[in-house]
C-alpha cells in the first residue's frame, strides 16, 4: 500500500535527523532517537513510534502525527485508537485559533510509564529518608556526586572537541541514561541540548532541587555556560538548554575591563514555557 511505502520511507530517513558521530575522529555508540521506540516493551512499528513523537511532542492533533508520519488522517487513526483503547494515550479538546476545537492527543500515565525510568520505588523512600534526618541539600549532594563522577569520566574525551561536537557527545551520555536526549546546532557558536524524557521523574518531581545538580553537569561537560528554556516538570515538553561558548581567555597585555572565560556567568534557570 503507498501509505505503508511512505511510512517506511520516512522513519528511514529519521534516522539521519539525529545526531550522529559518522565523521567524528572517535569510537561511539550513539543510539539515534528514532531508536528509542524499539525499547518500548510490547510495542514495535507504528504504535511505538506515534507514543515516541507524542512523549517528544505532546500535546498533538491528528492531523499534526498524520503529516509527521506522511499518512492519511483516517490511515493514522485506527492506531491512534487502539493506543486510547488501551489507556496509553489520552485526549482532550483545544480550541487553537478562530477555527472549530480540535482534539489534541497526548500520553497517559500509563503510557509516560512506558518509557525508561533509572530508579525504583524503594530509592524514592530511600532518598525521603535521608532528606528527613539529614536534610534536602545531602540529597542533591548524592546527585551531584554521581554527575560529577560521569562529567570527570567523559572530560578527557572532550577536550579537542568543539561546543558543538561536546553537545553532541553530551546528547549520546543522555540518551543512554534515559533521557531521549538530543542537540542541535544554533547560530554562531550557541547550542541546545534538548532530553524529552525524564530518567528520574518522580525524584524531580519531589526533590526538584536535583535539577541544578543537572544543570551544573550539562554546563561542566559542555564547559560554556547554559540557560534553561524549558523544564518537564513545570509542564514543558521538554527540558531544553542553551549553551554559548566561553570567550576566549584574554592575551597578556589584554585591554582593562576584559573578563576572563573563568570569570563567565553562571547556569541561569528562566521561567519556562509552557507547552501548547
Amino acid at each position: 500500500m503507498d501509505w505503508q511505502r511512505q511510512y517506511l520511507i520516512r522513519r528511514h530517513e529519521s534516522l539521519s535527523h539525529t545526531l550522529s558521530f559518522a565523521n567524528s575522529f572517535f569510537p561511539t555508540t550513539f543510539i539515534g532517537m528514532a531508536a528509542t521506540s524499539l525499547t518500548l516493551a510490547g510495542f514495535k512499528g507504528m504504535r511505538s513510534d506515534i507514543l515516541v513523537v507524542l512523549r517528544k511532542e505532546q500535546p498533538c492533533t491528528i492531523r499534526t502525527l498524520a503529516a509527521h508520519f506522511g499518512l492519511t488522517v483516517n490511515a493514522l487513526r485506527r492506531h491512534l485508537t487502539e493506543l486510547v483503547d488501551a489507556g496509553l494515550v489520552v485526549y482532550h479538546r483545544e480550541v487553537r485559533g478562530l477555527g472549530a476545537p480540535v482534539f489534541a492527543y497526548a500520553l497517559s500515565d500509563a503510557g509516560e510509564a512506558l518509557f525508561p525510568r533509572a530508579y525504583v520505588d524503594p530509592l524514592v523512600d530511600a532518598l525521603e529518608a535521608l532528606r528527613e534526618h539529614e536534610g534536602t541539600e545531602a540529597v542533591v549532594q548524592l546527585f551531584r556526586r554521581r554527575w560529577n563522577a560521569m562529567a570527570e569520566s567523559a572530560r578527557p574525551r572532550l577536550a579537542a572537541l568543539s561546543l558543538h561536537e561536546r553537545a553532541q557527545f553530551l546528547a549520546e551520555l543522555l540518551a543512554a541514561e534515559g533521557y531521549m536526549s538530543e542537540a542541535e546546532s544554533g547560530q554562531g557558536e550557541s547550542t541546545t541540548i534538548r532530553h524529552h524524557n525524564c530518567a528520574v521523574r518522580e525524584i524531580a518531581l519531589r526533590f526538584p532541587e536535583i535539577c541544578s545538580a543537572e544543570a551544573e553537569f550539562i554546563e561542566s561537560v559542555l564547559d560554556a555556560p547554559v540557560e534553561r528554556r524549558m523544564h518537564l516538570k513545570d509542564g514543558c515538553r521538554a527540558c531544553e538548554y542553551d549553551a554559548v561558548e566561553r570567550p576566549s581567555a584574554p592575551a597578556i597585555g589584554a585591554l582593562p575591563g576584559s573578563v576572563p572565560a573563568s570569570m563567565s556567568a553562571p547556569v541561569r534557570l528562566t521561567r519556562p514555557e509552557k507547552s501548547r
